[in-house]
């Protein structure tokens, strides 16, 4: 990492809502990457852990499409872009939420990100595989720092907000999936910027996944990755092209990978745990990390080796 990084992420945290951001950056040419990270408070080791939010989607979803896209049908692949027609969100119960999203039909549609289209698509993966839990498919592809909040033992996880009136730590942000209580793929995944980087490397090993999924594609999700429509406006930044992809966590997370250059930039905070209605400074930030990261990368000085 470099001065100017720092520098950035410390004047961000005097005036963020986050008070946590731990950054990677990946090296695909090198399959090298480096990690950072800063809070304003004092915790000790490196056993820390956020909640990774929407980024569950890609790391299950997406992950079981580049394991085996025979899988999946045309209707599982609507649901994989979004494009299913199904509603964004709702609320669910522990007792009924299968039925519900069982309930819904179908068809074909402009693009809508919906959470229930990801439960969907969930049901569906795995009644194909016979009932088997998407996570037990895709296990071996994830990290060993990328944990599921039902998991979670002695990992110290940042805060992201108040449920009960009680601190939010080491039980997922997501309402509904706080409520079901059971391994969804919509959300529910914790993780550092080591555990993203090191995924980002095994499914670029494993599926070349960089070259795979680094195309302009037709509609904005490509095979479970958000993509870059204007690459002026993105949030992924001035280095951001069509074939750029990556996605969004509500909590204050993202990733996005660079085919153009071979890199990956990886950022994680928890914005969730102040006021987050305006996404204004967050948004900002994004777009400085991955300008200071990709102008100023130091690749032969990465912290961690994969």
């Amino acid at each position: 990492m470099n001065k100017k990084l720092d520098q950035l992420v410390y004047k961000a945290l005097q005036k963020s809502h986050f008070d946590s951001v731990d950054i990677g950056l990946v090296d695909f040419s090198k399959m090298e990457f480096s990690t950072k990270f800063y809070s304003r408070n004092k915790i000790l080791g490196d056993n820390f852990f956020f909640d990774l939010a929407s980024l569950t989607k890609p790391l299950t979803l997406g992950v079981t499409y580049l394991i085996n896209p025979k899988l999946f049908t045309y209707e599982m692949k609507l649901l994989l872009e979004h494009r299913s027609g199904l509603t964004a969100w709702g609320r669910l119960s522990k007792d009924s939420w299968k039925e519900q999203i069982l309930s819904y039909q179908i068809r074909e549609s402009e693009t809508k990100y919906s959470d229930f289209g990801a439960l969907r698509l969930q049901l569906e993966i795995e009644k194909t595989l016979n009932n088997q839990s998407v996570y037990d498919f895709i296990s071996s592809y994830l990290d060993c720092d990328i944990i599921h909040w039902l998991d979670l033992k002695d990992h110290y996880c940042l805060p992201t907000g108040i449920r009960n009136r009680k601190i939010i730590s080491g039980e997922v942000h997501d309402d509904n999936a706080y409520v079901i209580g059971s391994k969804v793929c919509h959300a529910g995944l914790f993780g550092n910027a080591k555990g993203v980087c090191k995924t980002l490397l095994n499914l670029q090993e494993s599926f070349n996944f960089v070259d795979k999924l680094g195309t302009i594609s037709k509609h904005r999700f490509n095979h479970g990755f958000d993509t870059v429509s204007d690459p002026k406006e993105s949030l992924a930044g001035i280095f951001s092209t069509k074939e750029t992809f990556g996605h969004l966590g509500f909590t204050g997370t993202s990733f996005w990978v660079y085919p153009k250059i071979n890199k990956a930039v990886v950022l994680l905070s928890n914005e969730t745990n102040g006021y987050w209605y305006s996404r204004n400074h967050l948004n900002s930030f994004r777009k400085e990390v991955s300008q200071v990261l990709l102008s100023h990368s130091n690749y032969n000085k990465f912290q961690h080796r994969h």
